[in-house]
């Protein structure tokens, strides 16, 4: 027997409430996604409000209901994706919760160049984004969080294979320095390197596991057993 939860069963009850709610959050995303569509075709500046509407096949009256400004429509398309992108790769962790540290370090870079987030349309509102930070202090703050959290957690994993491997390296540095690999590989990407791809691009990020931890990653930055 299927259970279905409250918002599910009100749907199918035909609570009109519920399906307001639904709506509303399905014509959010929509416009959401419209926006990225149009960072990534027109650029962050060039994009309005109403090159939005016409992506999503809405009236302009839409976006201005749900968003009120262009202000607030960037500002909450850059939580959306921000969320989705800490989403992709916590969720990717958790499968490996009780795997090696070798094996979660290998996930959480996997993640970071996996076919969710790592999209041209998704790295050229990411760089858009990262580009208006400098000025907008809204921006620059969910850019950081961003940042902190999967950094962080990447520099904890460094520090448990420094002491299981008796390693030389300062792990927060390594950790640093694996992040900006990662940044510089995404920038070749949404440049559209005629040498890169999504998946040549993760094949350097994990042969780099191996050259750092070869106790831990074989040369392909596979994780030893």
């Amino acid at each position: 027997m299927i259970i279905e939860d409250k918002k599910t069963a009100a749907l199918a009850k035909g609570d009109a409430p519920a399906k307001r709610r639904a709506s509303k959050e399905f014509r959010r995303e929509q416009l959401i996604n419209a926006t990225i569509d149009m960072l990534a075709e027109k650029g962050f500046s060039a994009t309005t409000l109403a090159d939005v509407a016409d992506s999503a096949n809405l009236s302009r009256g839409i976006v201005n209901f749900h968003f009120e400004s262009k202000e607030n429509l960037l500002l909450q398309t850059l939580e959306y994706i921000a969320e989705k992108y800490s989403e992709n790769w916590r969720l990717e962790l958790e499968k490996v919760e009780r795997k090696s540290v070798a094996t979660k370090l290998y996930v959480l870079i996997e993640s970071d160049l996996n076919q969710n987030v790592c999209t041209p349309r998704l790295i050229s509102a990411w760089f858009g984004f990262y580009s208006e930070a400098q000025t907008r202090a809204a921006f620059r703050d969910l850019c950081w969080a961003r940042d902190t959290d999967y950094l962080g957690t990447m520099r904890r994993l460094c520090e448990a294979l420094k002491k299981d491997g008796d390693y030389s390296f300062d792990p927060s540095k390594t950790a640093d320095a694996i992040y900006a690999m990662q940044e510089g590989l995404w920038l070749r990407l949404m440049l559209g390197s005629k040498t890169l791809n999504r998946a040549s691009a993760l094949e350097i990020a994990l042969s780099t596991l191996g050259t750092l931890f070869p106790d831990h990653f074989n040369s392909n930055g596979k994780p030893r057993n």
